[in-house]
């Protein structure tokens, strides 16, 4: 049986759930009942998703509400309003804020990103031949010509491979 979800804000059984779609990207959060309609989810004239990441300043410690990001200047209070950060470095400066709502949100805090299967092969392919390629100078350059024909036919063999992999793309 799947385990009951819980409130993002106070871990109480969640009954209301929400998803924004913001630049493309799904948001969800899972309240409960009374954080809902703390956060007035309930008000017709709207919310943002900043407003249920960041708790308003009243019930943050001054320190954190006064915060803004060295790099860029951003303030806990623009990212509140627009739900944006400045910069990289704005990650670091309200991760006190960002990373437990990230966690809720995602299956981590930091982006790991994907390589297509196509560049990953590609990628290793002209890494070998560099290998190869310097492998052989050094063979050739020590007299080790069994060494360096042995390293030829294999550039030999990766090349007609990269070859046959870009006809198929």
């Amino acid at each position: 049986m799947a385990k009951p979800l819980k409130c993002d804000v106070c871990s109480e059984p969640a009954t209301v759930h929400l998803t924004q779609i913001i630049n493309n990207q799904i948001h969800k959060i899972d309240l409960c009942e009374s954080c809902a309609e703390q956060k007035g989810i309930t008000d017709p004239s709207g919310y943002s998703l900043a407003d249920l990441l960041v708790k308003p300043e009243s019930q943050s410690a001054p320190e954190v509400a006064a915060l803004s990001c060295p790099e860029c200047g951003c303030t806990q209070r623009e990212f509140k309003k627009t739900g944006r950060l400045g910069c990289g470095a704005c990650y670091e400066t309200f991760a006190s804020v960002v990373n437990p709502a990230l966690l809720n949100m995602h299956k981590g805090d930091s982006h790991k990103g994907k390589v297509p299967q196509r560049a990953l092969e590609r990628a290793t392919f002209i890494d070998r031949l560099g290998t190869l390629e310097d492998g052989l100078k050094e063979a050739i350059s020590s007299e080790r010509y069994e060494d360096a024909a042995r390293m030829r036919d294999e550039i030999i063999e990766l090349k007609k491979a990269m070859e046959a992999a870009a006809l198929e793309d």
